[in-house]
């Protein structure tokens, strides 16, 4: 176990991933997989678009958002997985060429009826290069504790 246990997060801390560039190929790829609307799928079709161009899905920058948070470390070892997830908002277009990284911010703390883990919920903010918000969305994570309190 290297990751943080519940006991280690605190209400209001902060953590910042590294950096990641969406390229045309990702995008159409992930796209042609998951999500093959047009302006994922086709540059032409893309300009004719209201976002005037190709741009990443919602959900491809979704799941790019929690892969640059995994790869902090922070969870390593000690996530049993998500209770869900709230109000995600896709605030701005990510495009080929973007460069997003993520701000995770500890929101609450509810110690579980299951005495091993508790759930750690974390607020995530995805920024482009110009440090600009495009996508927010709060996690309900499951965190091992790193010592199981005995049950009621």
């Amino acid at each position: 176990m290297t990751g943080h246990s519940f006991e280690d997060f605190v209400v209001g801390q902060r953590f910042e991933t590294e950096g990641l560039t969406l390229t045309e190929s990702m995008i159409i790829d992930f796209g042609f997989s998951y999500d093959p609307q047009p302006f994922h799928v086709d540059g032409h079709a893309a300009c004719r678009s209201p976002y005037g161009g190709l741009i990443a899905s919602g959900f491809q920058t979704l799941a790019l958002t929690f892969r640059l948070f995994r790869d902090t470390g922070v969870i390593t070892g000690t996530s049993h997985g998500e209770a869900g997830a709230d109000e995600v908002r896709w605030l701005r277009p990510v495009r080929p060429g973007d460069t997003i990284r993520v701000q995770v911010t500890v929101a609450g703390l509810l110690p579980s009826r299951k005495t091993e883990r508790g759930t750690v919920r974390l607020g995530y903010a995805t920024f482009n290069q110009h440090g600009e918000v495009v996508m927010s969305v709060t996690i309900n994570h499951l965190i091992v504790r790193r010592e199981p309190v005995e049950s009621a």
